[in-house]
């Protein structure tokens, strides 16, 4: 049980409050992996809440022919930016894998990468960016390559009292060319099964340098350094990718888990090293990537940096709460617990359902996976307070008219991600929408009227805003 709950407001104040810790206090950002490890049965009596920083570490910076993210950096962040969108392809593609909007919204890239494991979708496209890890502590700041900073299955090679500050990439650039692709066993909310990241450099039409990075193939990322010895030199014709692939696939020892056996990643691995150097060599490893991302996310102004004592002050669907002894809590439990606000449903309690979506700052996010401290300073929307006064929302209303809710149990988190996307994206596509509620199980198969009553929504939300400005 979390006993002690710090929420530092400057950097220096973390690694000063990391330096006084004891082994079973641990970081937190946003949550998205360290409340999971919470919920089933992760020894820790105390948290450093690092989310306060975000003035600090929550940043994205060029600096010549390389891309920096402060560790606060989200996966949203990274599809959102033209800067790695350009030259860092592989990335923005894993980052678009990573869970589902709700998760994009709050998972950090650095949160992946200390977490450690070879299915975490970013790290291989880390990899083959050449990425470089600062870390910083009261001693001061060094600097980690990938391989180096990624020492083994959920371990690094961060010391006691130290944090990830930044990570920075290589640019893609003029001449070099990537991609990342991933095997689950679904399209959003997966685990990987296999992941690979390649980045390849030109001369004219010569491969000059090759990287191929695989996840989920062994304790850590893998590199495999005869397939990429092979590329170099050849123009990437047919005979070469084929030749890649297979030494690819010749060069792991695969792992044999529930998600997959050995066999069936070795065969894997080479279907899908080949097929990237294939989108690569024809020019469309960006086919597939959305042009505008649904991010859910629609920010409010940035509020000042409330000092938390204890107690939550936070503003829930326009009143002021608040609530007390809950730093043990996830938000999900301490609104329904400490505020009596039930609407929202624990359906998993580990990101998984999409029951508890509610929006945080006008982020979409799953409850169940913040720590109620959190939203100490923060303005909440629950489904509670969607109405406007005795008015549906329009999402709602939809949802009634076109009979859309069957239990009912995963409706709150259904209106709540089509709600936010209404207002983030008023003319959705069919893509959009399935994008949006792709966090959101309804376990009574009823997705048909979902989404014919979140597209229904945007149309009265489109007609409104074409009467609001006469057109």
């Amino acid at each position: 049980m979390i006993e002690v709950y710090r929420r530092p407001t400057s950097l220096a104040d973390a690694l000063s409050e990391l330096a006084r810790a004891g082994a079973d206090t641990r970081l937190i950002a946003g949550g998205t992996d360290v409340m999971v490890e919470l919920g089933r049965g992760s020894k820790a009596t105390g948290l450093i809440d690092l989310s306060a920083l975000e003035p600090e570490l929550r940043f994205i910076a060029e600096d010549g022919d390389r891309l920096t993210m402060g560790a606060l950096t989200t996966h949203n962040d990274i599809l959102g930016s033209p800067a790695f969108r350009r030259d860092a392809l592989p990335l923005v593609q894993a980052c678009a894998e990573v869970g589902a909007p709700q998760i994009r919204a709050r998972g950090t890239v650095a949160g992946n990468l200390v977490t450690a494991s070879p299915a975490n979708d970013t790290i291989a496209a880390l990899f083959v960016l050449d990425a470089e890890v600062e870390v910083a502590g009261l001693a001061g700041c060094r600097r980690l390559g990938i391989a180096d900073f990624c020492t083994g299955f959920r371990t690094t090679a961060l010391a006691p009292g130290e944090l990830v500050r930044s990570i920075s990439i290589r640019k893609l650039g003029p001449t070099r060319r990537g991609m990342f692709l991933k095997l689950g066993l679904r399209k959003a909310q997966a685990i990987s099964v296999i992941s690979v990241a390649v980045a390849l450099e030109f001369d004219g039409p010569r491969v000059i340098e090759a990287r191929i990075a695989l996840g989920c193939v062994a304790p850590t990322i893998v590199r495999v350094p005869e397939a990429e010895v092979s590329l170099v030199g050849s123009t990437l014709d047919r005979a070469a990718r084929l030749r890649a692939a297979a030494l690819a696939a010749a060069a792991i020892a695969p792992i044999d888990d529930i998600r997959a056996s050995a066999a069936y990643r070795r065969t894997t691995v080479a279907a899908l090293v080949e097929r990237a150097l294939d989108q690569i060599a024809d020019g469309t490893e960006a086919n597939g990537l959305a042009v505008e991302p649904v991010l859910l996310e629609t920010l409010s102004p940035a509020q000042a940096v409330l000092p938390f004592t204890g107690s939550v002050d936070t503003t829930i669907n326009g009143r002021r709460y608040q609530l007390e002894d809950v730093q043990h809590l996830s938000l999900l439990d301490a609104l329904r617990d400490a505020a009596g606000l039930t609407g929202s449903k624990e359906g998993c309690a580990e990101g998984e359902c999409g029951a508890c979506t509610m929006w945080l700052d006008g982020r979409a996010v799953m409850s169940c996976l913040v720590p109620a401290p959190q939203a100490h300073g923060a303005a909440i929307t629950t489904i509670e307070g969607l109405a406007d006064g005795e008015a549906l929302h329009e999402v709602q209303q939809a949802f009634i008219d076109h009979g859309a809710v069957q239990c009912g149990f995963c409706i709150p988190g259904m209106i709540m991600a089509g709600a936010k996307l209404v207002e983030e994206c008023p003319d959705p596509t069919t893509a959009d929408i399935r994008s949006a509620i792709s966090g959101n199980i309804c376990r009574c198969t009823g997705y048909a009227k979902i989404l014919t009553a979140i597209a229904s929504a945007a149309d009265v939300e489109a007609e409104t805003q074409r009467i609001e400005v006469g057109t």
